[in-house]
């Protein structure tokens, strides 16, 4: 099992300075923060009573991102969640949350793996028509811009009007469409 794979080990000291036994050097919990966002489990231990620490320095630094304004749990979810130790869902709930937490990495890849193809953009729902509405976008604004040049006589108003409800209902199509895409992003 390569390095990478074991957890990282981390010595509390009864000075309560955290030691990377990898590097040799203190560790602050902000670093700790970098070690697990670059994808790397961590375990802490408390060096004289060998407890297991990892829990309490995790809900810890979660903690401090909370309270720095860097809000990813909304209140609600923080009332459930207190709710749930007082409750018989305790024995549901870390299952639930594992498993939701699993599906959303497992989005995560699927979405940047899509994002490593040629057209990533062709496998999402709805691009055949944004790109059949953004050719006849172009197809409107090159005809306008073919006109506008030219030295014949001025179209009549009635059309004018035409190619103007033409063109803005093209771009409520177009709106329309990027809204849908920006609500499969997130």
């Amino acid at each position: 099992m390569a390095d990478s794979d074991k957890p990282l080990l981390i010595k509390r000291y009864a000075s309560r300075r955290l030691y990377n036994t990898e590097t040799s050097d203190y560790v602050t919990l902000e670093d700790i923060a970098g070690f697990i966002r670059d994808g790397r489990e961590v375990q802490i231990i408390d060096l004289k009573t060998g407890d297991d620490l990892t829990r309490q320095y995790l809900l810890q630094i979660i903690a401090e991102h909370e309270s720095r304004g860097e809000n990813v749990l909304p209140i609600s979810v923080l009332n459930d969640l207190v709710r749930s130790y007082t409750t018989q869902a305790t024995s549901v709930v870390p299952q639930f949350l594992q498993a939701s937490f699993e599906m959303l990495r497992d989005g995560q890849s699927k979405m940047m793996e899509n994002l490593g193809t040629m057209n990533p953009m062709a496998k999402m729902p709805g691009f055949e028509a944004m790109q059949a509405q953004q050719e006849a976008f172009m197809k409107a604004m090159s005809s306008a811009w073919g006109n506008a040049g030219s030295t014949g006589p001025a179209p009549e108003k009635p059309e004018a009007e035409e190619d103007g409800e033409e063109l803005d209902e093209i771009k409520q199509q177009l709106a329309d469409l990027q809204a849908k895409l920006s609500k499969l992003g997130k």
